[in-house]
């Protein structure tokens, strides 16, 4: 493994510019398909074709297998989080028990990013390995291609011919186009990771969907000054928007309780200074500010890579640019594939790597279709929030008789209420009850059945992948069922336990 570091280290660095290779020369079956990136749609899809018999080769640009995200995205913003997790306690607790009185000036976000960048070739490393060793994947690495035409991609000097074609080219942050956005000091979410080279000491935030509220939350945990500058409310658009209204207002509240400055229904008109950002000047609903600065991170979504493919193959497209694709992962060309981001939200690891498998098993011959419209979903605060399903809101709008368990109950002050205490909280529950969490579980009264589940606080993140899965299963899930469940208690699951103590009610009252 340390041997795949090195390769892969120097070859990123540019101490070292061959191509990486694990192909079989030897084979004279033409390739099944070729996965044009190798993140982890083409990972997994490559392996998919592999299993069921067939031959696939995975072409990336990049050293590494596994793509952006243990690069650049998810991997060190999940560290990110558990960092202002573990530094918002210190904070909140400092003093008391055996926390030490905080030092606003002993965190570092640099030392942070250099810490990630020093050790993230390792994730990679292990891909590398088992797609060879494990997977019997085929693929060339540090090998940028071009496509020729549905059935050929050129690489490392060479053409390759195949049946399929499967684009998993991903996607990267969008610019805004205004003023000052080149300036030194303007970062994404990838570039943030690649050249941060200085200790920010004020930071603007722009956008308000999960980037920008995870990374500004890390931010200001920190210590660092933040201010989050959204278009709209904060966390009301794409998934999020589908989260519970009472969940929102606890998470963003929390945050603004912990001296994070949100300015909603607000625009950025430019950013400001010479050679480095300085500031950056925004108009809000009472009048233009001006914002020092001399950070600031662009949180506005995301558009597709498609320089690879682009003029050889004339793909339908929706109006924002993403590849139009069809339940089975099939373009608007026959035989060509698109998976992962490159097909637009939801830009989730889940999406892209059953979009890879998808697309993998129909050119296997195995009919399989993937349906994203509905999903469970997170983000990080200092908290971790949760939600799968409707919210109360939608619920009520859509059926005839809704009730819901929230925790705590909405009676009672949640500074007096030390629940749902948990794994992670329990702390808090003994000094600072208001900062336990929240959960709500929405429920259909009349079929009974579990239509939304909401939470906030720690260790339940998990638990949403299946019970997402149980409640849209054709049966549903009922609150009968879910309080048939066997809790690990104290668990941060809450709602199983509540739903015991409603399930036999014949009419179901809320609580």
């Amino acid at each position: 493994m340390e041997q795949w570091v090195t390769v892969i280290d120097e070859t990123y660095d540019g101490r070292r510019s061959d191509v990486i290779a694990h192909v079989d020369r030897r084979a004279k079956t033409e390739f099944d398909a070729i996965f044009l990136g190798g993140g982890s749609a083409g990972r997994f899809g490559a392996s998919v074709v592999r299993s069921l018999g067939g031959r696939a080769l995975v072409i990336d640009r990049w050293p590494f297998l596994g793509g952006s995200c243990p690069h650049q995205a998810c991997v060190p913003h999940h560290l990110f989080s558990e960092a202002a997790r573990e530094l918002d306690q210190a904070r909140a607790l400092a003093g008391r028990l055996w926390y030490p009185s905080f030092d606003p000036g002993a965190s570092s976000i640099l030392e942070l990013v250099d810490l990630f960048r020093a050790k993230r070739s390792g994730p990679h490393a292990h891909m590398n390995w088992q797609s060879a060793e494990q997977l019997g994947i085929e693929y060339l690495l540090n090998a940028p291609a071009m496509v020729i035409d549905a059935h050929t991609v050129e690489a490392a000097g060479e053409r390759y011919r195949t049946r399929n074609l499967v684009l998993g080219t991903g996607s990267r942050a969008r610019r805004l186009g205004i003023e000052g956005e080149d300036l030194a000091g303007v970062f994404d979410y990838a570039s943030l990771i690649e050249d941060l080279d200085y200790e920010p000491q004020r930071i603007v935030v722009i956008g308000g969907s999960k980037v920008a509220v995870e990374y500004g939350s890390f931010f200001r945990s920190m210590g660092c000054p933040t201010t989050i500058v959204s278009r709209s409310a904060v966390l009301s658009s794409g998934s999020p928007g589908r989260m519970d209204d009472d969940l929102r207002d606890y998470v963003v509240t929390g945050m603004r309780q912990r001296d994070l400055s949100i300015l909603e229904d607000s625009t950025v008109q430019r950013i400001v200074g010479d050679t480095r950002v300085r500031g950056v000047d925004v108009v809000t609903p009472d009048g233009e500010r001006h914002l020092e600065a001399d950070f600031v991170l662009v949180g506005a979504g995301e558009v597709p890579n498609t320089e690879s493919f682009d003029p050889a193959l004339d793909l339908a497209r929706d109006p924002l640019g993403w590849i139009l694709v069809d339940e089975q992962m099939r373009t608007s060309l026959p035989g060509v594939y698109a998976v992962g981001d490159l097909v637009g939200p939801p830009m989730e690891m889940f999406k892209s790597r059953r979009s890879g498998a998808t697309a993998a098993r129909n050119i296997m011959g195995l009919e399989t279709r993937l349906d994203v419209s509905d999903y469970p979903d997170f983000l990080h605060t200092t908290y971790e929030v949760s939600w799968a399903g409707l919210g109360e809101r939608q619920a009520r709008e859509r059926l005839r008789s809704v009730v819901t368990i929230q925790v705590p109950p909405p009676e009672l002050s949640p500074h007096e209420t030390p629940l749902p205490m948990a794994e992670g909280s329990m702390i808090y529950g003994f000094t600072m009850p208001e900062r336990t969490g929240f959960q709500k579980c929405v429920i259909d009264a009349e079929s009974r059945r579990v239509v939304g589940i909401h939470h906030a606080g720690h260790g339940a993140k998990n638990a949403f992948s299946y019970l997402h899965h149980l409640m849209t299963r054709p049966e549903g899930f009922t609150i009968d069922e879910l309080g048939n469940l066997n809790e690990l208690y104290i668990s941060p699951e809450y709602f199983i336990g509540y739903a015991r103590l409603r399930s036999s009610q014949a009419d179901l009252a809320g609580m």
